[in-house]
C-alpha cells in the first residue's frame, strides 16, 4: 500500500498524459453539469452582451439572492440586489461592459433548458445579421410564466440604446415573450420589430395534459411547468398575441402521424403542429425536425434569419424542400 502511494506521488508532478486527460475531461464534465444545474435556478434581470446580472427565485434564495456573471459565466460578484446593481454600474463606468445599441435580437430557451441551448442559433444569427444578439436565461421550473415575463420586462426596459428589438423563442420561451407583451410599456412595444416562434405551444400542450392525468404527477409540478400541466385555462388569456409581425416554425413530418406515437396528428415529438398555430401569424412553415434539435437545424436557422430580415420565411425552393410553407387554418388555430 505504501509503495502504491509513493508511486502516485511520484507520478503526479510528471504530468502523465494517460492520467491527466481523463481527469481534465471529468473536471470539464463536472463544471458543465454544475452550470446546467445553475441555469435552472437563476433568472436574468440585466443583460449587456454576455455580461448579466441574475437573481434567484424567492423559493430558492438562501443568503445572497443576486450575482453577476462575466462572458465566461464566472461569478464576479454576489450579494444583495442593490450591491450587485452598484457593482454592475461600476463595470459599465469602467468600460468593461459596453452598452447594447442598434437593432437587438433576444433569444429565449424552453422549459427545463438553459440559455446555452440557444447557443447554436445565437452563433448563427451573430454571423448572419447586422444586429446584437442576446440570450435571456430564466429559471423555468422554479417560477411561473408571469414571473418570467416580468423578468424579461426588467431586461428590455434597461436596454435604452437598443433602437429596435426582435425576439426568437423556443417552445415555452414564446409564451414568456407573449406574457411580456401583455405587461410591457408602450414605448418598448413600439420598438419591437419582429418575432420568430420555434415550436411554440400557443394552444397549450396535449403532452402536458396527458401528464396531468397521471396520478400524483400534477401535484409535483411547479413553476412554468405547472402553468402548462394544471393552470393553462387560467394562463392562456394572460398571453398577448404579438402586435408586431411574427412567424411560426413548427417541427413535423408533414403527414398525419408526426414523430410521437402519443400525439394525434403531425408533431415534433413534443408539440403538435396544430398547437403551434396562432391567428395573426404573418407566415408559417413546417420543418422536418425534432423539438429539441431546432436550434441546430440549418433549415430552421435559415428560416429564422429570413423572417427577421424580410418578415417572410423562405419558399420551399429556397429551403431546398426542407418543408412545406402553409398558412394556419382557422380550424387548426381553434
Amino acid at each position: 500500500m505504501r509503495s502504491l502511494l509513493c508511486l502516485c506521488l511520484l507520478a503526479a508532478p510528471l504530468g502523465i498524459a494517460a492520467a491527466d486527460e481523463p481527469l481534465q475531461r471529468d473536471t470539464a464534465w463536472i463544471e458543465k453539469l454544475r452550470r446546467s444545474r445553475e441555469a435552472l435556478e437563476w433568472t436574468d434581470e440585466l443583460v449587456r452582451h454576455d455580461w448579466r446580472l441574475q437573481h434567484r427565485p424567492q423559493a430558492l434564495s438562501k443568503g445572497n439572492a443576486c450575482r453577476i456573471l462575466d462572458p465566461d459565466d464566472r461569478v464576479v460578484h454576489e450579494g444583495t440586489r442593490g450591491e450587485c446593481e452598484a457593482a454592475f454600474a461600476d463595470l459599465e463606468r469602467s468600460g468593461r461592459v459596453s452598452p447594447v445599441r442598434g437593432h437587438t435580437v433576444i433569444l429565449l430557451h424552453g422549459l427545463g433548458e438553459g440559455r446555452d441551448s440557444m447557443d447554436p442559433l445565437a452563433k448563427h444569427l451573430r454571423t448572419a445579421l447586422d444586429a446584437t444578439v442576446l440570450t435571456f436565461g430564466y429559471a423555468s421550473v422554479k417560477a411561473d410564466i408571469d414571473a418570467h415575463g416580468r423578468a424579461l420586462d426588467a431586461v428590455v426596459s434597461r436596454l435604452p440604446h437598443a433602437e429596435t428589438l426582435s425576439f426568437v423563442g423556443h417552445s415555452l420561451g414564446n409564451l414568456v415573450v407573449r406574457r411580456w407583451m401583455a405587461l410591457a410599456a408602450a414605448p418598448d412595444l413600439a420598438r419591437t420589430r419582429r418575432m420568430v416562434m420555434l415550436g411554440p405551444p400557443n394552444q397549450g400542450s396535449d403532452l402536458a395534459r396527458m401528464a396531468s392525468r397521471i396520478w400524483g404527477l400534477a401535484s409535483l409540478t411547479e413553476g412554468a411547468s405547472r402553468d402548462l400541466v394544471v393552470d393553462w385555462p387560467r394562463v392562456a388569456p394572460s398571453l398577448a398575441v404579438p402586435a408586431c409581425d411574427f412567424g411560426i416554425v413548427a417541427g413535423g413530418r408533414g403527414d398525419d402521424t408526426g414523430y410521437s406515437l402519443l400525439l394525434e396528428g403531425d408533431d415534433d415529438a413534443v408539440v403538435r403542429v396544430a398547437e403551434t398555430q396562432l391567428p395573426g401569424a404573418r407566415d408559417f412553415v413546417v420543418v422536418p425536425v425534432h423539438h429539441a434539435a431546432m436550434m441546430k437545424d440549418t433549415a430552421v436557422q435559415r428560416a429564422t434569419v429570413e423572417f427577421l430580415e424580410t418578415g417572410r420565411f423562405p419558399t420551399p425552393r429556397n429551403q431546398e424542400s426542407r418543408g412545406p410553407v402553409a398558412s394556419p387554418s382557422a380550424a387548426d388555430a381553434e
